[in-house]
């Protein structure tokens, strides 16, 4: 038996072609739908805090510091704005005005108390902020800095007191640093970095940053930050989310500063967190 050769026509390679082009086409598509749902399967896990956990905030705002030229109005009319809005969706709030270091310390070592193995813990830190060593610190009012290693001694690290509330079993984290103001101390400094440092987020964490690492904002005329402000309108929204709400924080202030202010957003949270205190559940009266 013969075995006739295949004969290659124009037209039968013209279709050859076209029909690689179509699986490979076929293998891409199923490829971009896969990675299409991979975000919004991530979207939908969103842990909603369990009945009678500890929802925990501190709320600082430092406005009065004695080496600054003038005292800065906005920090302490955003804690109290926030802390209300805050106690509304159902936090435990801790609220300190121009407080120093001892009030601070004082105020982390009470919530770090409270914390259960459910709990979210919410930090807000208003005031100058300065880095020091690649760590970012909180700066009380009575700080009396004149170089750097003053920065380690008189303030309180961010990344170490999201840390020990890791180290306390917090179930999630949450921290709204809005300290990236061009501080007093920077003149009496040999070496200098502008802004904060990039912070860390420990495991479970989102952090919220009123600018990129290494950038200051300016505070402008308005009564609240513009961090602040666009923050506070997120929170209120119905069934709104922690990343939810700071992604959108970020992107506003992105928008309305036309790009001069880009706040940082630092994430290791495995589930979103529901702002809002999940409603009581209505139990059946007797009878009915």
């Amino acid at each position: 038996m013969s075995i006739r050769p295949i004969r290659f026509t124009r037209r039968s390679a013209t279709i050859a072609v076209a029909a690689a082009v179509g699986l490979v086409s076929l293998a891409l598509g199923a490829h971009a739908a896969l990675n299409l749902r991979a975000p919004d399967a991530d979207k939908a896990a969103v842990f909603a805090v369990a009945p009678g956990a500890q929802r925990l905030a501190l709320v600082i705002g430092n406005g009065h510091y004695p080496d600054a030229s003038a005292p800065l109005d906005q920090p302490v009319n955003d804690a109290r704005a926030l802390a209300g809005t805050l106690r509304a969706q159902g936090f435990d709030v801790d609220m300190l005005e121009d407080a120093n270091r001892a009030d601070m310390r004082g105020a982390i070592d009470r919530l770090a108390a409270k914390v259960t193995p459910q709990s979210v813990v919410m930090l807000f830190f208003g005031g100058y902020g300065v880095q020091s060593g690649r760590e970012s610190y909180m700066i009380p009012v009575d700080a009396a800095i004149w170089k750097e290693a003053d920065v380690r001694r008189a303030g309180i690290s961010i990344e170490a007191t999201l840390a020990e509330f890791t180290q306390r079993g917090a179930r999630a984290k949450l921290a709204v640093i809005d300290a990236s103001r061009r501080n007093p101390y920077e003149r009496r400094f040999r070496q200098y970095s502008h802004g904060l440092a990039p912070i860390n987020a420990p495991a479970n964490a989102l952090i919220l940053s009123s600018a990129t690492p290494g950038r200051v904002a300016d505070d402008g005329a308005r009564p609240n930050s513009v961090l602040v402000s666009e923050l506070l309108d997120n929170l209120k929204a119905e069934d709104a989310t922690a990343e939810g709400a700071f992604n959108r924080t970020r992107l506003a202030v992105s928008r309305s500063t036309d790009g001069a202010q880009v706040p940082s957003v630092s994430s290791s949270l495995s589930d979103d967190i529901r702002i809002k205190a999940d409603a009581p559940r209505k139990t059946a009266q007797a009878g009915h």
